[in-house]
């Protein structure tokens, strides 16, 4: 089996689709794997260092409003289209499967006018223009947010397998070791994406003495360009630039305070990690949408990003570590909202389209749970 996916520009597009990529060769080792990116998005780091063959195209962003680009839009899509057509044929491929993006558009009407099957992911809560469109061309639809996309099947977000199997109880003392957590004690786990969040950052050094005073022990990502404006370092607090190892986080921390793209939401509510969500002001509001059902569910809490300041942090965040059987209420319900096994249930659903194309699709199809 050829399987072409589309999902380009961000690590929320990208991630997915690579954990599909995992999950279909888990299964089938000889499946071919295609990745069609662009110049701008992180695909070209991310992909090659997954051990997937990427192929480039024009990108073909789809302006959110009117405006000037969208007098150029269509010979943008149509130079994206042939590249991309041209792509499909070259690897012979039996399916496409898109996850939005710069790069999906083409790819879903390349799939079209080459008959090839399509299957659609969509991780966020509020689905994206492209994804809108091609889900009119597939009765394969998949969604992590229930009511996202019309005719779309929940199956939550295809996680990395570090996460997906991450048993936290069993891997904390691990953990705490490798980050040079101590063993004891809760940790607050504070993150805001790749380059940090400038809003959480500035709420966690405003509250920090409180925080650090409640007993905690925080580690805190605050982004490679903000790590070297952290003079500060107090027992307790363990400033990084990064995390390249969410799982050991996650089973280090009892509470997380960070943003709440689908990914995060995805991944917290799978392993069970109570979490204040601070959803990012900008775009759609797909942020606030995202963290809605595991809020709901009794899995976390929402401060909106005009009203997070260290009085409201501290406040939170010490309702919840002084209260243990609340937080382990609340961890109950994230996991109970979350889903482990979204990577087998999406590669079900492509052996499935393929199955259905009257293709192979790479052997028996599995059940997969839930």
């Amino acid at each position: 089996m050829q399987v072409v996916l589309a999902g380009g520009g961000t690590a929320g597009h990208i991630e997915p689709a690579l954990n599909l990529a995992d999950a279909l060769r888990r299964r089938d080792p000889g499946v071919g794997i295609t990745a069609l990116g662009t110049e701008k998005g992180l695909e070209g780091r991310l992909v090659p260092a997954r051990g997937y063959t990427l192929r480039m195209i024009p990108p073909v962003p789809l302006p959110r409003r009117p405006s000037a680009e969208l007098l150029t839009l269509p010979g943008r899509v149509r130079d994206a289209l042939a590249r991309t057509e041209a792509i499909l044929r070259e690897v012979d491929a039996d399916v496409v499967v898109g996850f939005g993006g710069y790069v999906a558009l083409p790819a879903y009407l390349a799939a079209r006018r080459t008959r090839t099957p399509l299957v659609i992911h969509e991780a966020n809560a509020r689905a994206g223009l492209a994804n809108r469109l091609g889900a009119r061309f597939t009765p394969h639809v998949a969604e992590a947010v229930a009511g996202s996309i019309r005719g779309a099947t929940r199956i939550g977000i295809p996680l990395r397998r570090a996460i997906a199997t991450l048993d936290r109880p069993a891997m904390r003392a691990e953990a705490r070791a490798a980050l040079g957590l101590a063993a004891e004690g809760p940790v607050l786990l504070v993150f805001g994406g790749s380059q940090g969040a400038q809003r959480i950052n500035a709420a966690v050094a405003a509250a920090l003495p409180e925080l650090l005073g409640l007993g905690l022990q925080v580690l805190h990502a605050v982004g490679h360009a903000n790590i070297d404006a952290v003079t500060e370092r107090p027992p307790g607090y363990h400033p990084v630039a990064y995390l390249d190892r969410m799982d050991l986080a996650y089973a280090a921390a009892d509470l997380v305070v960070s943003r709440s793209g689908a990914l995060t939401c995805a991944e917290l509510a799978a392993v069970g990690l109570p979490a204040i969500y601070v959803p990012f002001p900008i775009g759609n509001g797909e942020q606030r949408l995202n963290a809605l059902p595991v809020v709901n569910a009794g899995g976390g809490l929402l401060i909106a990003d005009e009203d997070l300041d260290a009085g409201t942090l501290v406040a939170d965040v010490r309702a919840l570590v002084q209260d243990p059987q609340r937080l382990a209420r609340m961890s109950r319900a994230a996991a109970a909202h979350g889903v482990r096994d979204a990577d087998d249930r999406l590669a079900d659903m492509v052996q499935q389209a393929v199955a259905q194309a009257g293709g192979t699709g790479g052997g028996a199809v599995s059940a997969g749970q839930g």
